[in-house]
């Protein structure tokens, strides 16, 4: 990483996690010899670090390629190009045994705690999976270690018995956050854990996840389209767009002082918990490109309302304008 960007993220210092311009492109094929015609640019360039304790939230539209960016730190997708560091330890090339050890340091609770659960296998047996993987220890040691677990989610020991058709969808991810804390891991990344549960439990299951950050010294890789969610969650907010960050900041000073106009329209449509409360409302016009060609320059050049001529060809890069903040928009140049 360079001077400079260790300068617009002070962060990368401490970092468990170090993401350096990471790329991923999927390839459109046309024809019976499936010739390449094309490429979706889900993730196109992206930087940022995690510290030991943090929580980055990345926020964006839905095809913003915010998803695609946790699978592939996780390794469940190659990347085009780009590297991932963890613990100091590069991991984008490793293979075979290496990369199946590593994914002992890093798991993910799914969106969907529906579809993300085996439907034969008791939550016991689910949570226990893991384990059988990277230990050879004894079943009775392995049964231990689950209980202690379903009582550090809020599962009661009975449970272990139950499918999981027996659980509300609450618990379902509580299951769900069981199985990704079994092996200890050190970063995990949790791809909308809400998003699917009803209002009413969703603040149950983020404060769980709080407590269980400070209580097993967890880092997060918080993915939410949300912003009330990131505001309660984050330590550090990434703002991405068609598969860009747009903007990287402490959380306070992003939602106090958003520098991107993208930014700015994003906190502007976020609701207000007081009903009588107004505030005023930026509405882009225009839908978001396609990620298969998207606009020369600035990806946001198209529905920005302060674009110029140099938006048009020349992309913005991500620049420090104060501490651990930076900005992609050539107005802050």
């Amino acid at each position: 990483m360079s001077e400079k960007e260790r300068e617009a993220d002070p962060a990368a210092d401490d970092a468990l996690l170090l993401v350096e311009d990471l790329v991923k492109h999927f390839p459109i094929t046309r024809g019976l010899l499936a010739r390449e015609v094309g490429a979706v640019r889900a993730v196109d360039g992206v930087s940022f670090s995690i510290a030991n304790g943090e929580t980055v939230c990345i926020v964006g539209e839905s095809g913003c390629g915010k998803s695609t960016v946790g699978r592939l730190i996780l390794r469940l997708i190659e990347p085009t190009s780009g590297r991932i560091i963890l613990e100091g330890r590069d991991i984008s090339g490793l293979v075979g045994e290496e990369l199946r050890r590593l994914r002992q340091r890093m798991q993910i609770v799914f969106q969907d705690p529906y579809a993300s659960l085996n439907p034969r296998m008791r939550a016991g047996a689910i949570v226990a999976e893991p384990l059988e993987n990277f230990s050879s220890g004894a079943a009775a040691q392995r049964e231990e270690k689950v209980a202690e677990i379903f009582a550090s989610v809020g599962l009661p020991r009975d449970a272990m018995r139950r499918y999981p058709f027996e659980f509300s969808g609450g618990q379902r991810q509580r299951l769900g956050i069981a199985r990704a804390l079994v092996v200890n891991p050190r970063l995990i990344v949790a791809d909308e854990p809400v998003s699917a549960l009803d209002v009413s439990v969703q603040a149950q299951v983020l404060n769980l996840m709080m407590d269980l950050k400070a209580q097993f010294n967890l880092s997060y890789l918080f993915i939410s389209h949300d912003l009330g969610v990131v505001e309660h969650m984050a330590d550090r907010v990434a703002v991405m767009y068609l598969g860009r960050i747009v903007e990287l900041a402490r959380r306070v000073e992003l939602f106090a002082s958003p520098r991107h106009p993208y930014t700015q329209a994003l906190i502007s449509a976020a609701p207000l918990p007081d009903p009588r409360a107004k505030k005023e409302r930026i509405v882009l016009e225009g839908d978001v490109p396609s990620p298969a060609s998207p606009p020369a320059g600035c990806h946001f050049n198209t529905r920005c309302p302060f674009a110029f001529e140099r938006c048009h060809v020349e992309a913005p890069k991500l620049r420090p304008v104060g501490d651990g903040h930076t900005v992609s928009c050539h107005l802050e140049s």
